[in-house]
Protein backbone atom coordinates (compact mmCIF):
# COMPACT_ATOMS: atom_id res chain seq x y z
CA UNK A 1 0.00 0.00 0.00
CA UNK A 2 1.48 3.54 -0.92
CA UNK A 3 1.57 5.85 2.57
CA UNK A 4 -0.06 8.04 3.90
CA UNK A 5 2.44 10.75 3.07
CA UNK A 6 2.65 9.53 -0.88
CA UNK A 7 -1.06 9.13 -0.21
CA UNK A 8 -1.12 13.37 0.69
CA UNK A 9 1.18 14.46 -2.04
CA UNK A 10 -0.93 13.06 -4.73
CA UNK A 11 -3.86 14.83 -3.22
CA UNK A 12 -2.37 17.97 -4.24
CA UNK A 13 0.02 16.33 -7.36
CA UNK A 14 -0.40 14.17 -10.07
CA UNK A 15 2.15 11.77 -12.21
CA UNK A 16 1.60 12.32 -15.63
CA UNK A 17 1.02 8.86 -18.30
CA UNK A 18 4.63 9.40 -19.00
CA UNK A 19 6.28 9.18 -15.98
CA UNK A 20 3.41 6.20 -15.22
CA UNK A 21 4.49 4.57 -18.17
CA UNK A 22 8.34 4.55 -17.45
CA UNK A 23 8.33 3.23 -14.02
CA UNK A 24 5.93 0.66 -15.70
CA UNK A 25 8.31 -0.61 -18.18
CA UNK A 26 11.88 -0.03 -15.58
CA UNK A 27 9.84 -2.48 -13.26
CA UNK A 28 9.41 -4.64 -16.44
CA UNK A 29 12.67 -4.46 -17.86
CA UNK A 30 15.32 -3.72 -14.30
CA UNK A 31 17.45 -1.63 -16.40
CA UNK A 32 17.30 2.14 -18.27
CA UNK A 33 18.22 0.60 -21.63
CA UNK A 34 15.78 -2.29 -21.63
CA UNK A 35 12.60 0.78 -20.34
CA UNK A 36 13.95 2.74 -23.07
CA UNK A 37 14.41 0.12 -25.89
CA UNK A 38 10.26 -0.94 -25.17
CA UNK A 39 9.38 2.83 -24.70
CA UNK A 40 11.71 3.82 -28.00
CA UNK A 41 13.31 6.71 -25.83
CA UNK A 42 16.43 7.65 -24.74
CA UNK A 43 17.90 6.22 -21.64
CA UNK A 44 18.21 9.60 -20.26
CA UNK A 45 14.75 9.90 -20.81
CA UNK A 46 13.89 7.35 -18.44
CA UNK A 47 16.20 8.43 -15.61
CA UNK A 48 14.67 11.86 -15.59
CA UNK A 49 11.09 10.83 -15.94
CA UNK A 50 11.75 8.53 -12.86
CA UNK A 51 13.63 11.10 -10.87
CA UNK A 52 10.75 13.79 -11.62
CA UNK A 53 8.43 10.89 -10.32
CA UNK A 54 10.74 10.62 -7.11
CA UNK A 55 11.21 14.62 -6.53
CA UNK A 56 6.92 14.70 -6.82
CA UNK A 57 6.70 11.80 -3.93
CA UNK A 58 9.45 12.77 -2.22
CA UNK A 59 11.17 9.43 -1.98
CA UNK A 60 13.10 7.19 -4.55
CA UNK A 61 11.17 4.71 -6.13
CA UNK A 62 13.73 2.56 -7.11
CA UNK A 63 17.25 0.91 -5.62
CA UNK A 64 20.08 1.79 -8.25
CA UNK A 65 22.21 -1.37 -7.88
CA UNK A 66 25.13 -2.21 -11.09
CA UNK A 67 23.27 -5.21 -12.15
CA UNK A 68 19.53 -3.07 -12.89
CA UNK A 69 16.62 -1.14 -10.51
CA UNK A 70 15.61 -2.84 -8.30
CA UNK A 71 11.98 -1.38 -7.96
CA UNK A 72 10.30 -0.36 -3.95
CA UNK A 73 6.83 -2.05 -3.05
CA UNK A 74 5.50 1.58 -3.92
CA UNK A 75 7.31 1.09 -7.64
CA UNK A 76 5.64 -2.13 -7.65
CA UNK A 77 1.97 -0.62 -6.90
CA UNK A 78 2.15 2.45 -9.07
CA UNK A 79 3.19 -0.47 -12.08
CA UNK A 80 0.32 -2.01 -11.51
CA UNK A 81 -1.95 0.83 -11.48
CA UNK A 82 -0.21 1.57 -14.35
CA UNK A 83 -0.46 -1.64 -16.28
CA UNK A 84 -4.35 -1.67 -15.73
CA UNK A 85 -4.64 1.97 -17.72
CA UNK A 86 -2.15 0.51 -20.09
CA UNK A 87 -4.48 -2.34 -20.90
CA UNK A 88 -7.56 0.10 -20.95
CA UNK A 89 -5.93 2.57 -23.12
CA UNK A 90 -4.58 -0.28 -25.51
CA UNK A 91 -8.41 -1.82 -25.32
CA UNK A 92 -9.94 1.79 -26.61
CA UNK A 93 -7.32 2.04 -29.11
CA UNK A 94 -7.94 -1.79 -30.49
CA UNK A 95 -11.42 -1.59 -30.59
CA UNK A 96 -10.97 2.02 -32.73
CA UNK A 97 -8.67 0.50 -35.24
CA UNK A 98 -11.09 -2.25 -35.61
CA UNK A 99 -13.67 0.10 -36.93
CA UNK A 100 -11.78 1.50 -39.14
CA UNK A 101 -12.66 1.03 -42.77
CA UNK A 102 -10.25 2.61 -44.56
CA UNK A 103 -7.63 1.00 -46.42
CA UNK A 104 -4.71 3.76 -45.52
CA UNK A 105 -2.46 4.31 -42.53
CA UNK A 106 -0.11 2.52 -40.48
CA UNK A 107 -0.29 -1.26 -40.05
CA UNK A 108 2.26 -3.23 -38.15
CA UNK A 109 3.63 -6.94 -38.65
CA UNK A 110 5.51 -9.10 -37.47
CA UNK A 111 7.28 -11.91 -39.00
CA UNK A 112 10.24 -14.47 -38.64
CA UNK A 113 13.04 -13.07 -40.45
CA UNK A 114 14.00 -15.89 -42.74
CA UNK A 115 10.43 -16.26 -43.75
CA UNK A 116 10.69 -12.44 -44.77
CA UNK A 117 13.94 -12.95 -46.53
CA UNK A 118 12.85 -16.45 -48.33
CA UNK A 119 8.92 -15.28 -49.29
CA UNK A 120 7.54 -12.77 -47.63
CA UNK A 121 9.67 -9.99 -49.11
CA UNK A 122 8.16 -10.16 -52.45
CA UNK A 123 4.59 -10.72 -51.39
CA UNK A 124 5.53 -6.92 -49.04
CA UNK A 125 6.27 -5.55 -52.04
CA UNK A 126 3.42 -6.66 -53.98
CA UNK A 127 0.86 -5.71 -51.02
CA UNK A 128 2.70 -2.18 -50.63
CA UNK A 129 2.22 -1.76 -54.51
CA UNK A 130 -1.84 -2.67 -54.18
CA UNK A 131 -2.07 -0.81 -51.39
CA UNK A 132 -0.19 2.35 -51.59
CA UNK A 133 -1.98 4.42 -48.75
CA UNK A 134 -1.23 1.75 -46.24
CA UNK A 135 2.08 2.84 -44.15
CA UNK A 136 3.34 -0.88 -43.36
CA UNK A 137 5.68 -1.35 -40.60
CA UNK A 138 7.74 -5.03 -40.44
CA UNK A 139 9.43 -6.49 -37.38
CA UNK A 140 11.11 -8.84 -38.30
CA UNK A 141 11.94 -11.40 -35.06
CA UNK A 142 11.27 -14.51 -33.83
CA UNK A 143 10.15 -13.48 -30.70
CA UNK A 144 6.42 -13.52 -29.35
CA UNK A 145 5.54 -10.15 -29.73
CA UNK A 146 2.27 -8.96 -27.84
CA UNK A 147 -0.58 -8.48 -29.83
CA UNK A 148 -3.10 -7.10 -26.67
CA UNK A 149 -0.33 -4.27 -26.27
CA UNK A 150 -0.44 -3.65 -29.81
CA UNK A 151 3.43 -4.49 -30.56
CA UNK A 152 2.01 -5.36 -33.88
CA UNK A 153 -1.61 -5.31 -35.90
CA UNK A 154 -0.59 -9.34 -37.88
CA UNK A 155 1.36 -11.86 -36.24
CA UNK A 156 3.16 -14.59 -38.56
CA UNK A 157 3.76 -16.96 -36.66
CA UNK A 158 5.12 -21.30 -36.80
CA UNK A 159 3.14 -22.86 -34.01
CA UNK A 160 1.31 -26.11 -33.41
CA UNK A 161 -0.78 -24.13 -30.75
CA UNK A 162 -0.92 -20.33 -31.98
CA UNK A 163 -3.11 -19.52 -28.84
CA UNK A 164 -6.55 -19.27 -27.98
CA UNK A 165 -6.82 -15.30 -27.23
CA UNK A 166 -6.18 -14.31 -30.67
CA UNK A 167 -8.19 -14.49 -34.41
CA UNK A 168 -5.89 -16.80 -36.26
CA UNK A 169 -5.98 -17.87 -40.27
CA UNK A 170 -3.48 -21.06 -41.24
CA UNK A 171 -1.46 -20.21 -43.74
CA UNK A 172 0.38 -23.05 -45.03
CA UNK A 173 1.69 -26.68 -43.17
CA UNK A 174 4.81 -27.14 -43.38
CA UNK A 175 7.60 -30.39 -43.27
CA UNK A 176 11.63 -30.56 -42.20
CA UNK A 177 14.46 -32.20 -43.33
CA UNK A 178 17.73 -33.46 -42.51
CA UNK A 179 20.24 -31.65 -44.56
CA UNK A 180 24.24 -31.72 -44.03
CA UNK A 181 27.29 -31.83 -46.88
CA UNK A 182 27.40 -33.71 -49.84
CA UNK A 183 30.20 -35.73 -48.57
CA UNK A 184 28.17 -36.41 -45.12
CA UNK A 185 25.38 -37.71 -46.98
CA UNK A 186 27.46 -39.70 -49.14
CA UNK A 187 29.51 -40.62 -46.21
CA UNK A 188 25.83 -41.93 -44.41
CA UNK A 189 24.47 -43.40 -47.24
CA UNK A 190 27.89 -45.91 -47.83
CA UNK A 191 28.16 -46.53 -43.83
CA UNK A 192 24.76 -45.99 -41.94
CA UNK A 193 26.08 -47.61 -38.93
CA UNK A 194 29.00 -45.65 -38.80
CA UNK A 195 29.30 -42.36 -35.95
CA UNK A 196 27.27 -39.17 -37.93
CA UNK A 197 27.66 -35.81 -36.64
CA UNK A 198 24.89 -33.51 -35.65
CA UNK A 199 24.33 -30.01 -35.02
CA UNK A 200 20.66 -29.51 -32.93
CA UNK A 201 18.68 -26.45 -32.01
CA UNK A 202 18.98 -25.94 -28.39
CA UNK A 203 16.45 -27.71 -26.09
CA UNK A 204 16.53 -30.47 -28.68
CA UNK A 205 17.91 -33.27 -26.66
CA UNK A 206 18.26 -35.74 -29.93
CA UNK A 207 18.05 -36.45 -33.49
CA UNK A 208 14.86 -37.25 -34.87
CA UNK A 209 13.46 -40.83 -33.94
CA UNK A 210 13.15 -41.64 -37.61
CA UNK A 211 16.56 -40.39 -38.31
CA UNK A 212 17.88 -42.43 -35.34
CA UNK A 213 16.24 -45.40 -36.83
CA UNK A 214 18.22 -44.99 -40.27
CA UNK A 215 21.51 -43.95 -38.86
CA UNK A 216 22.37 -45.19 -34.69
CA UNK A 217 25.13 -43.68 -34.11
CA UNK A 218 24.39 -39.72 -33.76
CA UNK A 219 27.13 -37.79 -32.37
CA UNK A 220 26.07 -34.17 -31.24
CA UNK A 221 28.90 -32.01 -32.02
CA UNK A 222 26.88 -28.48 -30.82
CA UNK A 223 23.64 -27.00 -30.02
CA UNK A 224 22.28 -23.32 -31.58
CA UNK A 225 19.55 -21.29 -30.57
CA UNK A 226 19.24 -19.40 -34.08
CA UNK A 227 18.19 -21.02 -37.24
CA UNK A 228 20.72 -18.80 -39.27
CA UNK A 229 23.71 -20.08 -36.88
CA UNK A 230 22.32 -23.70 -37.88
CA UNK A 231 22.20 -23.28 -41.25
CA UNK A 232 26.04 -21.25 -41.49
CA UNK A 233 26.46 -24.90 -38.74
CA UNK A 234 25.43 -27.42 -41.76
CA UNK A 235 27.46 -25.06 -44.54
CA UNK A 236 30.57 -25.02 -42.42
CA UNK A 237 30.70 -28.88 -42.14
CA UNK A 238 29.40 -29.17 -38.21
CA UNK A 239 27.48 -32.34 -39.67
CA UNK A 240 23.75 -33.00 -40.09
CA UNK A 241 21.20 -30.10 -39.41
CA UNK A 242 17.04 -30.17 -39.36
CA UNK A 243 15.14 -27.12 -40.69
CA UNK A 244 12.20 -26.75 -42.62
CA UNK A 245 11.73 -27.91 -45.95
CA UNK A 246 11.39 -24.55 -47.75
CA UNK A 247 15.04 -23.16 -46.38
CA UNK A 248 17.31 -26.37 -46.93
CA UNK A 249 15.59 -26.10 -50.41
CA UNK A 250 17.42 -22.87 -51.24
CA UNK A 251 20.40 -23.67 -50.09
CA UNK A 252 22.54 -25.80 -52.52
CA UNK A 253 25.36 -26.75 -50.34
CA UNK A 254 23.10 -28.72 -48.46
CA UNK A 255 21.60 -32.71 -49.44
CA UNK A 256 18.82 -34.48 -47.96
CA UNK A 257 19.96 -37.43 -45.89
CA UNK A 258 19.02 -41.08 -47.88
CA UNK A 259 16.06 -42.86 -47.37
CA UNK A 260 14.62 -40.43 -45.17
CA UNK A 261 11.24 -38.69 -46.22
CA UNK A 262 10.35 -35.11 -45.13
CA UNK A 263 8.82 -34.95 -41.38
CA UNK A 264 5.52 -32.57 -40.52
CA UNK A 265 6.28 -29.72 -38.86
CA UNK A 266 4.60 -26.81 -37.29
CA UNK A 267 2.35 -24.79 -39.34
CA UNK A 268 2.43 -21.13 -40.68
CA UNK A 269 -0.67 -18.72 -39.05
CA UNK A 270 -0.80 -15.42 -39.43
CA UNK A 271 -2.90 -14.09 -36.16
CA UNK A 272 -4.53 -10.79 -35.27
CA UNK A 273 -5.91 -9.68 -31.88
CA UNK A 274 -10.60 -10.37 -31.89
CA UNK A 275 -10.53 -6.45 -31.83
CA UNK A 276 -9.07 -5.41 -35.41
CA UNK A 277 -11.55 -8.57 -36.74
CA UNK A 278 -13.53 -6.13 -38.73
CA UNK A 279 -10.28 -3.19 -39.92
CA UNK A 280 -10.34 -3.38 -43.29
CA UNK A 281 -6.70 -3.17 -43.28
CA UNK A 282 -6.28 -6.15 -41.59
CA UNK A 283 -8.72 -8.08 -43.56
CA UNK A 284 -6.75 -6.98 -46.59
CA UNK A 285 -3.92 -8.45 -45.73
CA UNK A 286 -4.86 -11.08 -44.15
CA UNK A 287 -6.57 -12.24 -47.34
CA UNK A 288 -3.49 -11.20 -49.47
CA UNK A 289 -1.25 -13.36 -47.32
CA UNK A 290 -4.16 -16.18 -47.53
CA UNK A 291 -3.80 -16.26 -51.03
CA UNK A 292 0.12 -15.78 -51.26
CA UNK A 293 0.79 -18.99 -49.18
CA UNK A 294 -1.90 -21.10 -50.32
CA UNK A 295 -0.57 -20.65 -53.99
CA UNK A 296 3.09 -22.10 -52.77
CA UNK A 297 2.07 -24.39 -50.64
CA UNK A 298 4.17 -26.62 -52.66
CA UNK A 299 7.17 -24.72 -51.28
CA UNK A 300 6.99 -25.69 -47.30
CA UNK A 301 5.97 -29.59 -48.03
CA UNK A 302 6.69 -30.85 -51.02
CA UNK A 303 10.49 -31.62 -52.42
CA UNK A 304 11.45 -30.12 -55.87
CA UNK A 305 13.14 -32.18 -58.96
CA UNK A 306 16.62 -32.24 -58.52
CA UNK A 307 16.56 -31.66 -54.57
CA UNK A 308 17.74 -35.51 -53.58
CA UNK A 309 20.14 -37.63 -56.02
CA UNK A 310 19.22 -40.16 -57.86
CA UNK A 311 18.88 -43.25 -55.37
CA UNK A 312 18.72 -41.57 -52.14
CA UNK A 313 14.94 -41.13 -52.19
CA UNK A 314 13.16 -41.94 -48.88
Amino acid sequence: MLSRSMHAKMHVMQINWDDMRTILALVRAGTLAGAAEALFVSYTTVARRVQRAEEMLGRPLFERRPEGYLPSPEAQELARAAALMEQQEQEALRRLSGRDQALSGPLTLTAPQLLIQSHLASFLAAFCRQNPEIELSVRATNDVLDLARREADLAIRISKSPGDSLVGLHLADQKTTCVALPEIVARAKAEPQAALDWVLYSGHEAPPRVALALYPNARITARFDDMTSLIAAAKAGMGVVRMPLYLAQDEPDLRPLPCLAPQDYAPIWVLSHPDLQTSAKVRQCKAALKGYFRSRQEDFSAERPGFRQAGDGP
